[in-house]
């Protein structure tokens, strides 16, 4: 449970340090799109490797087929709820000119967090030690959301210090999720754990395909694709190291 608890506050302090990162400067929207970019290639090497490889090797393709569905499906829905109804989930910058970008910022990260630290939990339990990949990939695409967000908050008028409470809050809460992942591995059956990892691919494609590949290329132009590949290469190259 330590280890859990201990390498779920080290992924969940990404959102934290981009937080104090967006307000200390104003940060230009091409090095936000770049980082963007390369935490989108590290995501997908997770979801490839990490969650839909290692979710078939534990619980089968039937659970894991039936978690990506319900987790595609939970971030379409959710996604929408902080939109108000919209089609598309709100840029970076849109949020945080939105009239109340707090609650929508952290509803936005618990859907991307949560699932993932579940995962990052349960891999712990597994005995198989700490996934260097799924903790990178975790710790860097978590960084361009709170950067830009905070960023924008503070231009926005928000004091510093309800921005800081804010993100503080939404770390802690993601760190408890490792370790309710942690504790619930030890009882499920495989299947469910195979679902688990499902549910968390699911919700992370869509949220690449409708929010963070669009944000990055938006921001950083046609070097998004050479950035994301490099990030799939070193998330990759570290999903073997435990």
């Amino acid at each position: 449970m330590a280890e859990a608890l201990g390498f779920g506050a080290l992924a969940a302090s990404s959102l934290v340090i981009g937080a104090l990162a967006g307000i200390a400067r104003r940060w230009p929207p091409q090095a936000v799109g770049l980082v963007l970019a390369f935490g989108a290639g590290a995501m997908i090497s997770a979801v490839s490797f990490e969650l839909a490889q290692d979710g078939v090797a534990i619980g089968g393709a039937g659970p894991v087929a039936i978690g990506l569905t319900l987790g595609a499906l939970a971030y379409y829905v959710g996604d929408g709820l902080v939109e108000g109804g919209g089609r598309h989930r709100p840029s970076v910058q849109r949020r945080s000119e939105s009239s109340d970008p707090g609650s929508a910022l952290a509803f936005g990260a618990f859907l991307d967090g949560v699932p993932e630290q579940l995962v990052l939990g349960i891999g712990i339990a597994a005995g198989e030690g700490v996934s260097v990949g799924l903790l990178a990939a975790i710790f860097v695409s978590n960084l361009p959301e709170a950067i830009g967000a905070a960023d924008g908050m503070r231009r926005a008028g928000r004091p510093r210090a309800t921005i800081m409470r804010l993100w503080l809050a939404v770390g802690v809460i993601l760190t408890l999720a490792t370790v309710v992942g942690n504790a619930i591995a030890d009882t499920a059956s495989d299947e469910l754990l195979g679902g688990v990892n499902g549910f968390a691919a699911g919700a992370l494609i869509v949220m690449l395909v409708d929010s963070m590949i669009p944000e990055a290329t938006r921001q950083a132009g046609r070097t998004t694709g050479l950035v994301t590949t490099l990030g799939f290469a070193v998330a990759a190259a570290l999903s073997g190291v435990t």
